[in-house]
């Protein structure tokens, strides 16, 4: 399950906690990685998937750092993974396992993530009194049914009008992986004038230069699971995506979908990260170098995790909105600026950010 990989990722950062949870009993398998807390207990989602590493739990977690500190969160970065099909039978008794076993990481406040939803949060939240991204009869704000991050991806969009030729109204736009995240950056990019024409998930990659109607096909996902079948649209196969034209691509499912041989395939304007880790770094800078810009991860789909911090000090979802807009619109905007000046990557522009702020956290740790 778990090949030590420790020193090869550590640095001044972090992580400060790897951790492995095992209950061979249910089968149990699971990757616990608190990062960094200087600037408050780290929040990051419970992924469960069956082929997750420690070395991308702990690229995920890192992420979660650099994001909490670009939107100004009191909050560290970290991650999780129940290493199982998020479809498997017995997934309650799973949940109910992995939250016992990261019961002393008060450090780490869990939430959803790829593979869970506010009834695993519950579930968590039951065992040990602590979970964001809650059932509102709970008190929270479900942050997939309200689409907090594919929101935040919307406001990066507005945004990256004002530094390309790219307009939202009438821009073309791929989606990659259709699921809680695609769904509602689809339907809060359409909403403003954009027009989805490329979906791509497991059943392959659907197009329709006229335009995809999102609320037909977020309905048929929902019962269906996949795209096979659905009216509206040629069926291509999986990758087909990487080579059809649009203004605006957002990756929306696994980490390293677009990596050095497939980001010379791309034909996009924007990137608007609205997965995690999406891109390679030499993905990254291949798409410099052609002009297309990249908007990370940790800035364009940030809408999720300051949802879960107004949840977790006990805002309600219209405050959360509001400030995931003005933190998104904001960092979007500074990075951009520092990209228009120096020539940088947005990457190494946000990065050169965040690590301020969390080197500026640090300082202020008792030292001895």
């Amino acid at each position: 399950m778990g090949e030590y990989v420790f020193d090869s990722f550590a640095d001044e950062f972090g992580p400060e906690k790897v951790c492995y949870i095992t209950e061979p009993g249910i089968g149990l398998k699971g990757i616990a990685v608190v990062d960094n807390t200087a600037a408050g207990p780290a929040i990051g989602g419970i992924r469960m998937a069956p082929d997750v590493t420690t070395e991308e739990v702990f690229r995920l977690a890192r992420g979660m750092t650099w994001k909490n500190a670009m939107a100004g969160l009191s909050h560290g970065g970290g991650k999780s993974c129940i290493i199982a099909d998020p479809k498997s039978p017995n997934k309650e008794a799973l949940v109910r396992h992995f939250a016992r076993g990261i019961a002393n990481l008060t450090g780490y406040i869990p939430g959803p993530d790829m593979g869970t939803d506010e009834t695993c949060m519950a579930w968590v939240r039951d065992e040990i009194g602590r979970s964001v991204g809650l059932s509102p009869v709970l008190g929270g704000i479900p942050l997939d049914e309200v689409g907090a991050t594919g929101y935040g991806v919307a406001i990066a969009a507005e945004v990256i009008q004002d530094f390309t030729d790219v307009r939202l109204e009438g821009a073309t736009v791929s989606i990659q992986g259709y699921g809680n995240v695609g769904q509602h950056a689809a339907r809060f990019l359409v909403e403003r004038g954009a027009i989805l024409t490329i979906v791509a998930d497991l059943d392959g990659t659907l197009y329709d230069p006229k335009g995809i109607d999102d609320v037909k096909l977020t309905a048929w996902m929902r019962e269906k699971g996949g795209l096979t079948g659905f009216e509206g649209g040629e069926l291509m196969p999986m990758d087909a995506f990487l080579d059809l034209e649009c203004d605006i691509f957002v990756p929306a499912a696994r980490p390293d979908v677009v990596d050095e041989t497939t980001a010379h395939r791309l034909k996009c304007k924007v990137i608007l990260e609205g997965a995690n880790i999406p891109c390679t770094a030499g993905a990254e800078k291949i798409l410099h170098e052609r002009g297309i810009l990249d908007v990370p991860d940790f800035v364009a789909n940030a809408g999720g995790v300051i949802c879960a911090s107004v949840e977790y000090h006990g805002g309600t979802k219209k405050v959360a909105f509001d400030t995931i807009e003005e933190k998104v619109r904001e960092n979007t905007a500074q990075v951009l600026e520092v990209c228009k000046r120096t020539g940088q990557m947005p990457r190494d522009a946000a990065l050169g950010l965040a690590k301020q702020r969390v080197a500026e956290a640090m300082s202020y740790r008792r030292s001895t």
